[in-house]
């Protein structure tokens, strides 16, 4: 995944650590989660130089940083910035984290405390742009002047949750929800994040739609965009696949990671409808034999993928 933001922040130096990472690969692809600031709190700048560079790299960097307290990313030049609320900070968790990382590479970094600002009005005035898919969609905030004719227009206020249309695999999702007759089916959308795919398929004539997140944050943020856009049938609930009862749906978008995408398929399976398709995303190329071996698993036809860079979605149906 990444992006976020952060403007101009104090310079004072904390400190600065070396840490050499020669391990052998695992694989280990964690891609995406939810990032969220709270409104007025002070913060940790920790930059990473990192050796090799690469997406893939930081991606797994950002993905264990986000398990320790890490709340948003920047990729650089020379690797990856990450924030902490400071009262968060442990030194000693980075450390532990790049002497088990998975990859081979050679990491270090530094710190520093951060002024206090509202991020989230920073991030929404200088970072968010909108998000055009040709003349389909445009998913804009109200900070934006929007000019031209939209098949679709979807107003967010973003508050930094993973899902607002940047990132590859988002955009993948809406590529195929803009392909598909959705009219008067059912639909899930698992790991919400702003709820811009529930929105999108609302819009389209889905009914009724439940999107859920486990975190707190982006379901806060979901609830907030479905009432900017006056919609009226997104059931929205807070967790994970354990959520998933008695209730059935034709259509079920999941844009998570890897393995939690591999945990979750079996549940997904049980509440898809004859004839439904599953829509997974956050995993790159080269993860599809293992994606498709899991859903064949369960009983489900693969169809097709799409794939933006490196990033794909791949489509199921349950015949």
């Amino acid at each position: 995944m990444i992006f976020t933001f952060f403007g101009d922040s104090l310079p004072v130096e904390s400190a600065c650590f070396h840490c050499r990472v020669k391990v052998v690969q695992s694989s280990v692809k964690l891609t995406t989660f939810a990032v969220s600031i709270k409104v007025i709190m002070q913060y940790i700048q920790v930059q990473f130089n990192c050796e090799p560079n690469t997406e893939v790299l930081t991606d797994v960097l950002s993905a264990g940083l986000g398990e320790i307290g890490f709340e948003s990313f920047v990729q650089i030049e020379t690797g990856l910035e990450a924030y902490i609320p400071l009262p968060d900070f442990l030194p000693e968790q980075v450390d532990q984290l790049l002497s088990d990382f998975p990859l081979e590479a050679e990491i270090t970094y530094y710190f520093r405390e951060m002024e206090d600002k509202n991020w989230n009005e920073e991030w929404e005035k200088n970072y968010f742009q909108p998000v055009v898919i040709d003349s389909a969609l445009c998913i804009y905030s109200s900070f934006h002047q929007i000019e031209g004719e939209f098949g679709y227009r979807i107003l967010i206020d973003p508050k930094m949750a993973f899902g607002t249309g940047h990132h590859q695999t988002t955009e993948l999702m809406i590529r195929e929800l803009l392909k598909m007759d959705i009219q008067n089916k059912s639909l899930l959308d698992m790991g919400c994040g702003t709820a811009m795919l529930a929105i999108l398929a609302s819009m389209k004539g889905a009914s009724p739609v439940t999107a859920i997140d486990i975190d707190e944050w982006a379901y806060q943020n979901a609830t907030e965009n479905v009432r900017l856009n006056d919609i009226g049938n997104i059931r929205l609930l807070q967790g994970g696949a354990e959520l998933l009862g008695d209730e059935t749906y034709d259509v079920i978008l999941a844009n998570i990671n890897r393995n939690i995408l591999l945990q979750d398929i079996p549940g997904y399976t049980q509440v898809l409808n004859r004839n439904g398709r599953l829509i997974l995303s956050g995993f790159y190329k080269e993860d599809i034999p293992v994606i498709r071996a899991a859903g064949e698993a369960q009983g489900l036809s693969y169809r097709y993928f799409s794939g933006m860079d490196e990033w794909v979605t791949v489509t199921f149906c349950l015949e």
